[in-house]
């Protein structure tokens, strides 16, 4: 970074900063997509089961007695997990935009660069 402006050296930073927090964000979601996969296969099993019904509480296994309970509480939790979802996907855009600015600015400050280089240096951001 010999030779750049403080402001470009800053506006690198940034984009580093970004690009991990995308990366952190998408990592997220999918974490949270998998629990909801799961906790809807779960809703569904219980919908098909007709003895008893147990659910974890830590290393215990504990007899259900309400069934309907128990399912209005996955679902709850799934409305909640689509909530945070959904705002992981609009924290996700926002940063895509951010990211997507600070490359174009970074891009135009480097202008002087070969335009075979920037477009390779784009495709490399983009992973």
């Amino acid at each position: 970074m010999n030779g750049m402006s403080p402001q470009l050296q800053n506006q690198i930073t940034q984009l580093q900063q970004v690009q991990q927090q995308l990366q952190t964000t998408n990592s997220q979601k999918v974490q949270m997509q998998s629990q909801q996969r799961e906790m809807q296969r779960t809703v569904e099993e219980l919908d098909k089961a007709t003895g008893d019904v147990y659910k974890t509480a830590g290393a215990l296994l504990i007899k259900v007695d309400d069934k309907a309970a128990l399912k209005a509480d996955l679902e709850e939790s799934l409305e909640t997990l689509e909530i945070r979802i959904k705002g992981l996907e609009r924290q996700e855009q926002s940063l895509r935009e951010r990211f997507e600015v600070l490359q174009e600015t970074i891009n135009r400050a480097m202008g002087n660069a070969p335009a075979p280089q920037a477009s390779s240096l784009d495709e490399e951001d983009e992973e």
